[in-house]
């Protein structure tokens, strides 16, 4: 695997609006809403509760571990 190179700058909020919206096509989140404020609503299935996010880097650090958990439940197809 190639590594990345550091970031010098956070998460953008167009970064952040693309993973969720990704999370949110493939059924893993079921809303995520950008807010004037610049806070992120985040509810995983539609009758559980709305958790608020502060920013672009929390709703990067949610597609991470959601994508951790998935991966590491997954079979291994090799």
């Amino acid at each position: 695997m190639i590594p990345h190179p550091p970031r010098f700058s956070g998460p953008t909020t167009a970064e952040a609006d693309a993973w969720a919206e990704v999370l949110v096509r493939r059924q893993l989140l079921h809303a995520v809403v950008l807010m004037p404020t610049g806070q992120w609503l985040v509810q995983d299935r539609p009758n559980k509760p709305v958790r608020v996010l502060a920013s672009p880097a929390d709703v990067l650090a949610l597609a991470a571990t959601i994508q951790q958990y998935t991966r590491s439940t997954r079979p291994e197809s090799r």
